[in-house]
């Protein structure tokens, strides 16, 4: 199976943690209890920074610049 991207607005939270867990450390950071959660299977980053109250864009950015510098690193 591809990857789906990260930016996809309706990837489920469960399947970014899978496929990133360097994003783990950004919502823990925004005290986000969506890591181990039972509805991260159907909820994504939208629904997650809406319940949060957090700006999408920017939390967005935390994500892909965690997922960066895990790049770099490799």
């Amino acid at each position: 199976m591809r990857r789906p991207s990260i930016d996809d607005p309706d990837l489920p939270l469960e399947r970014m943690f899978r496929d990133w867990p360097e994003t783990v450390p950004v919502f823990l950071a925004h005290q986000m209890l969506c890591f181990g959660c039972p509805i991260a299977p159907f909820h994504s980053v939208v629904d997650a920074c809406i319940e949060y109250g957090l700006d999408e864009a920017r939390f967005r950015a935390e994500l892909r610049q965690a997922v960066a510098a895990r790049q770099d690193c490799a």
